[in-house]
Protein backbone atom coordinates (compact mmCIF):
# COMPACT_ATOMS: atom_id res chain seq x y z
CA UNK A 1 0.00 0.00 0.00
CA UNK A 2 1.34 3.46 -0.55
CA UNK A 3 2.45 5.42 2.11
CA UNK A 4 -0.11 8.42 1.68
CA UNK A 5 -2.59 5.77 2.43
CA UNK A 6 -1.24 4.76 6.03
CA UNK A 7 -1.46 7.13 9.22
CA UNK A 8 0.85 8.25 11.75
CA UNK A 9 0.61 4.69 13.01
CA UNK A 10 0.96 2.94 9.91
CA UNK A 11 -2.70 1.65 9.65
CA UNK A 12 -4.45 1.11 6.19
CA UNK A 13 -6.40 4.01 5.61
CA UNK A 14 -9.34 2.62 2.91
CA UNK A 15 -12.41 3.73 4.66
CA UNK A 16 -14.26 6.43 3.17
CA UNK A 17 -15.98 9.21 5.12
CA UNK A 18 -17.89 12.08 3.04
CA UNK A 19 -20.13 14.48 4.33
CA UNK A 20 -21.98 18.35 2.81
CA UNK A 21 -20.68 21.61 4.58
CA UNK A 22 -21.78 25.09 3.65
CA UNK A 23 -19.86 27.41 0.97
CA UNK A 24 -19.21 29.48 4.18
CA UNK A 25 -17.96 25.90 6.27
CA UNK A 26 -15.82 24.87 3.12
CA UNK A 27 -13.91 28.53 3.36
CA UNK A 28 -13.49 28.17 7.53
CA UNK A 29 -11.79 24.46 7.12
CA UNK A 30 -9.91 25.71 4.00
CA UNK A 31 -8.62 28.22 5.98
CA UNK A 32 -7.72 25.90 9.30
CA UNK A 33 -6.09 23.39 6.83
CA UNK A 34 -3.68 26.34 5.59
CA UNK A 35 -3.08 27.69 8.59
CA UNK A 36 -1.87 24.21 10.22
CA UNK A 37 0.06 23.39 7.42
CA UNK A 38 -1.52 19.69 7.79
CA UNK A 39 -3.50 17.81 5.06
CA UNK A 40 -7.37 18.63 4.63
CA UNK A 41 -8.32 14.77 5.63
CA UNK A 42 -5.17 14.98 8.62
CA UNK A 43 -6.69 17.90 9.77
CA UNK A 44 -10.40 16.83 10.18
CA UNK A 45 -9.83 13.60 11.61
CA UNK A 46 -7.33 15.27 14.49
CA UNK A 47 -10.49 17.38 14.95
CA UNK A 48 -12.85 14.35 14.61
CA UNK A 49 -11.39 12.33 17.10
CA UNK A 50 -10.41 15.31 19.28
CA UNK A 51 -7.09 14.61 19.25
CA UNK A 52 -4.57 17.94 19.53
CA UNK A 53 -4.06 20.10 16.25
CA UNK A 54 -0.30 20.58 16.44
CA UNK A 55 1.34 23.58 14.25
CA UNK A 56 4.69 23.12 12.89
CA UNK A 57 6.03 26.22 11.65
CA UNK A 58 7.58 26.28 8.12
CA UNK A 59 7.28 28.84 5.20
CA UNK A 60 3.83 27.14 3.90
CA UNK A 61 2.20 28.20 7.31
CA UNK A 62 4.09 32.11 7.73
CA UNK A 63 3.10 32.17 4.08
CA UNK A 64 -0.81 31.13 5.13
CA UNK A 65 -0.49 33.46 7.94
CA UNK A 66 0.99 36.58 6.50
CA UNK A 67 -1.92 35.72 3.54
CA UNK A 68 -4.84 35.46 5.93
CA UNK A 69 -3.79 38.60 8.27
CA UNK A 70 -4.00 40.68 5.39
CA UNK A 71 -7.27 39.28 4.49
CA UNK A 72 -8.32 39.94 7.70
CA UNK A 73 -6.62 43.29 7.89
CA UNK A 74 -9.11 44.15 4.81
CA UNK A 75 -11.90 42.92 6.88
CA UNK A 76 -11.33 44.90 9.88
CA UNK A 77 -11.33 48.33 7.72
CA UNK A 78 -14.09 47.04 6.56
CA UNK A 79 -15.64 46.72 9.90
CA UNK A 80 -14.57 50.08 10.81
CA UNK A 81 -16.07 51.96 7.88
CA UNK A 82 -19.27 50.47 9.95
CA UNK A 83 -20.42 47.00 8.40
CA UNK A 84 -21.13 44.12 10.53
CA UNK A 85 -18.57 41.93 11.93
CA UNK A 86 -19.32 38.47 11.23
CA UNK A 87 -18.56 35.60 13.36
CA UNK A 88 -16.40 33.68 10.63
CA UNK A 89 -13.76 36.25 10.69
CA UNK A 90 -14.15 36.24 14.87
CA UNK A 91 -13.19 32.16 13.98
CA UNK A 92 -10.07 33.35 11.57
CA UNK A 93 -8.70 35.74 14.09
CA UNK A 94 -9.00 33.26 16.79
CA UNK A 95 -7.37 30.54 15.48
CA UNK A 96 -4.65 32.63 13.77
CA UNK A 97 -3.86 34.24 17.48
CA UNK A 98 -3.86 31.15 18.88
CA UNK A 99 -1.17 29.70 16.50
CA UNK A 100 0.94 32.34 16.82
CA UNK A 101 1.02 31.90 20.50
CA UNK A 102 1.82 28.28 19.78
CA UNK A 103 4.67 29.70 17.94
CA UNK A 104 5.63 31.65 20.46
CA UNK A 105 5.92 29.09 22.78
CA UNK A 106 7.30 26.93 20.68
CA UNK A 107 10.40 29.27 19.94
CA UNK A 108 11.20 29.79 23.63
CA UNK A 109 11.87 26.64 24.87
CA UNK A 110 15.16 25.71 25.97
Amino acid sequence: MSLKNRDELGRWRNKTVAFHVSPEEDEQIEIAVKLTGLTKQDYITRRLLCRDVVVQGNPRVFKALRDQLAVVLTELRRVESGSPLNEELLMTINMIADILDGLKEETHVG
